[in-house]
């Protein structure tokens, strides 16, 4: 079993989809705004990945139950170095400044970020991080404890 695609509520549906077309480089596969119902279909070659749902007037919250953090993996270092230089060229509001590895001595981690609406974000790498470390040493990164 592999997941499908993840869905998410947005405020402001142009916004959203801008914002992770630019960062992620999807594509549109399907959209709409028929009768008030908006929501855009991401993903990459024809692929779904990521549909966005204009269903909500509040930012995304921590205290609720429901999704954590949406995480994507990426290939190597040098995809997560320019990644980071996205995120930095877009202003994108970081949630660590820098990469840092899920856990003491892991070989795995990333950057983690919020998009529009204060989803938590994270890329990563699963592997290659030899010299960074963790955001804290009592629970994995991704935590945000």
């Amino acid at each position: 079993m592999t997941v499908g695609h993840i869905g998410i509520n947005v405020n402001d549906i142009e916004v959203s989809k801008e914002f992770y077309i630019n960062l992620f480089d999807f594509e549109v596969i399907l959209e709409s705004n028929k009768d008030g119902k908006k929501f855009v279909f991401l993903g990459n070659d024809g692929k779904l990945l990521l549909t966005l749902w204009e269903q909500s007037d509040k930012k995304f919250s921590d205290s609720t139950a429901g999704l954590h953090h949406l995480a994507f993996v990426l290939k190597d270092t040098e995809e997560l170095k320019n990644f980071e230089e996205k995120i930095e060229k877009q202003n994108v509001k970081k949630i660590y400044e820098n990469v840092v590895s899920h856990s003491e001595g892991a070989q795995s981690g990333g950057l983690y970020f919020l998009d529009p609406d204060n989803t938590r974000l994270e890329v990563y790498i699963e592997s290659g991080l030899d010299e960074h470390k963790p955001a804290t040493s009592d629970a994995p990164s991704c935590g945000f404890f």
